[in-house]
């Protein structure tokens, strides 16, 4: 048994060439190195005599008599192997059946088997067990460093300067400790310091979002839906145009990571780029403000010239633009304070100040209607319109962007951020940093230019139309439909990628295409479930939505149609927001700048088809229509290309499942919806009575019949958002 085998030993895989091995003769005992010292340090042969006796040996209790250890003579006393702690006082009574359990014990009670420690083992009871396991412990974040740029910025100090000689250096004082946090309420850390950013955000932007809305329904019903409305749209668009064509795109794509990068690895903590930054920004805004105002006339010409050739339109236009166009100062000082910010972990300012505008204006066109009245009762136009008026509108306007702006200095100094004017911009960077925005600037020059053809053309239908006696149908009610039609997109569709975002980002830096292509199609499917029944409610909600909102103008109804129009485009369009994502997941800026110009160019040229073709009451119509159908071709282009570099994987087959289901569920909640906004709307008229009626009437309509087919449908993305919104709900 205790011979080594050698059976196969010197064979190969094929056998010994040589012949089978000859087995070794079996060794004498006494020779053979295995056995021969078996036996000759029995522990019990000295204390075991009669060893040889087997009923002797079998009563013989061994445990009693343990052997020697090593090195002591045979008799004299040993110390036990196992020792029993002696019996504390909470050890159980026998004489009760039911004896309550001892506390856990501090520390190890014994030696631990197989070398464990016993300083760093714990002995637990069952009570512990449980506790510890019925404890959430949040997993660390795989993605947390994608967050580190959103973190709370702490400014680093300069080290201490030496002081004159035989002075110690006077060092910076130390940081106060932070407070504890109170017994039952451990802090979040950064995960809930992360959700309380995304929280202030998702408050202000919807708070900034439904002020707009309410500033966008005061000027419809201050200015009408005609000629005097589009001026002044026409002179407020164009500081929006005038600074993302310039600066606005390349400012929020490369200036800011040049910004959050210097932040980081600047012994200043980025104070100093950030100056040079604001000081370049100031500068180059105020030269171009002072142009802008100089030729006013020609950009009002550039972006209508329809308004431009009628004088009185002309004129009023050209006031009003040259009270706006300051705003492009005042809206790039706010954008590069607003990043300072955000890049220090105050996120807050951005989005909450511009309600401080839209709160501005709302009082500022509300004092219009209280002296003037409502467009529909004054009947004031381009060429009644008295200068005080224009003058009031115009620094009302201004005044909003400026204290937009001048609201983010406090924030800064509570950031602990100095602003200084620095002109010393060579050597650091600035250069480099314009020339990465060089796509950017041509993805915004294309979409902008689809703008302006669109701008062009509908302020021209507008005007036709409004003397051949159809006001409303001109670029301010397109402008107004648009904003009513991109809130749900603004709302659903960038919340939900604004979480999914970091994800994709970082499986695209880890080349795992299919980790891209679930996190796409997750937030595809997750969107559509609230997207596409409202892209379709606007077909049977457009008009009474819009009668009630801009109803006073007496441009509700045409506003309505434009609704309607741009409806199921919300769909493509939504679609197309989160394919695009994709392609920054993987740092390719090109390929959406190539996608921007073929959704501009269908969009300009269906835009004016539409303007040929169509009468000019509702050519403006037939351009929100085209809209749509821009994005449709855009997503088919960038699905193929995202499809095609990622090697046919977009699970789309499951995408387009949802979305026809979701499509399927919506048609018969829509027809019956709009059945019931017809015959309220026939019974009740387009008042405020009616058009509320009918908004809640047909809302709850469409809402039940999409719920219950999609149900039906067992659509697994709304059963999905029902199971959260009950178990919120606590249902």
């Amino acid at each position: 048994m205790n011979s080594p085998y050698d059976g196969d030993r010197g064979r190969g895989a094929g056998g010994d060439p040589n012949g089978p091995v000859p087995p070794t003769p079996p060794l004498p005992a006494d020779q053979d190195p295995y056995v021969q010292d078996a036996y000759r340090n029995d522990p019990h042969r000295t204390q075991d005599p009669t060893a040889q006796d087997p009923v002797t040996e079998a009563l013989y209790d061994r445990a009693a008599h343990p052997p020697p250890p090593p090195g002591q003579a045979p008799g004299q006393p040993t110390q036990p192997l196992y020792q029993q702690p002696a019996a504390g006082r909470h050890a159980p009574d026998p004489q009760l059946w039911a004896s309550p359990p001892p506390p856990e014990p501090q520390g190890p009670s014994r030696n631990l088997p197989y070398g464990d420690a016993a300083a760093t083992t714990q002995f637990v009871g069952v009570d512990d067990l449980i506790t510890q396991a019925a404890q959430e412990r949040p997993e660390p974040d795989a993605f947390a460093h994608l967050y580190r740029d959103q973190q709370h910025y702490e400014p680093q100090h300069p080290p201490a300067a030496p002081g004159p000689e035989g002075v110690p250096p006077q060092s910076a004082p130390e940081p106060e400790p932070a407070p504890v946090a109170a017994a039952g309420k451990p802090s979040g850390g950064r995960a809930s310091g992360l959700l309380k950013s995304s929280a202030v955000m998702a408050a202000g932007t919807m708070v900034s979002r439904l002020t707009g809305f309410v500033r966008s329904a005061l000027i419809v019903a201050a200015l009408g839906g005609a000629v005097l409305g589009d001026s002044w749209q026409v002179a407020y668009q164009l500081p929006t145009m005038i600074f993302i064509l310039t600066i606005g795109g390349g400012l929020n794509s490369v200036f800011v990571p040049q910004l959050v990068r210097a932040m980081k690895e600047d012994d200043d903590g980025g104070e100093a780029y950030a100056n040079r930054l604001l000081t370049l920004v100031i500068v180059v805004l105020g030269v171009l403000t002072v142009l802008a105002v100089v030729a006013a006339p020609l950009l009002v010409k550039l972006v209508s010239f329809d308004i431009s050739r009628d004088p009185a339109a002309n004129e009023v236009a050209v006031a009003f633009t040259r009270y706006c166009v300051p705003t492009i100062f005042f809206m790039g000082l706010h954008v590069v304070m607003g990043q300072i910010l955000n890049a220090r972990g105050r996120f807050g300012a951005m989005m909450w100040t511009p309600v401080l505008n839209n709160i501005v204006m709302i009082a500022t066109f509300g004092l219009f209607i209280w002296v003037y009245g409502t467009a529909k009762t004054s009947h004031i136009g381009v060429t009644t319109i008295p200068d005080e008026g224009i003058r009031l509108l115009g620094i009302g306007t201004l005044l909003g962007l400026v204290v937009q702006a001048l609201a983010m200095i406090p924030y800064l100094r509570d950031a602990d951020f100095k602003l200084r004017l620095r002109f010393d911009w060579r050597g650091h960077g600035l250069g480099k940093a314009a020339k990465l925005a060089k796509w950017t600037v041509l993805f915004v020059l294309a979409n902008q230019a689809g703008v302006l053809v669109v701008t062009q053309l509908s302020t021209w239908a507008g005007n036709t139309a409004d003397q051949q006696g159809h006001p409303g149908t001109g670029f301010i009610s397109y402008a107004s439909a648009q904003l009513i039609w991109n809130m749900p997109q603004a709302i659903i569709t960038v919340s939900v990628m604004a979480a999914l975002l970091p994800r994709l980002a970082r499986s695209a830096h880890d080349g795992d295409a299919g980790a891209v292509r679930d996190d796409m199609s997750q937030g595809l499917r997750t969107s559509a479930v609230a997207i596409v029944p409202i892209s379709f409610g606007f077909l049977s909600l457009g008009i009474p939505l819009c009668t009630l909102v801009y109803g006073s103008s007496g441009a509700g109804v045409p506003m309505g149609y434009m609704l309607m129009a741009f409806g199921v485009g919300l769909i493509p369009f939504s679609v197309q927001y989160v394919v695009l994502r994709a392609f920054y997941a993987y740092e390719d800026t090109r390929t959406p700048f190539y996608n921007t110009v073929i959704v501009a160019a269908v969009n300009a040229a269906a835009s004016a088809l539409c303007f040929l073709v169509l009468p000019a009451r509702w050519a403006v119509v037939g351009m929100a229509a085209s809209y749509g159908l821009a994005y449709i071709i855009g997503v088919g282009v960038a699905w193929q290309r995202l499809s095609k570099r990622m090697d046919g994987d977009l699970d789309t087959a499951h995408v387009v499942r949802t979305y026809a289901r979701l499509a399927g569920a919506s048609i018969p909640a829509t027809i019956i919806s709009g059945a019931a906004v017809y015959g309220i709307m026939q019974s009740l008229g387009s008042g405020v009575l009616g058009s509320l009626a009918a908004l809640v009437v047909g809302a709850a309509a469409l809402l039940a019949v999409f719920y219950v087919a999609a149900r039906k449908m067992r659509i697994e993305e709304l059963n999905a958002l029902v199971g959260m919104v009950r178990s919120k709900l606590g249902r």
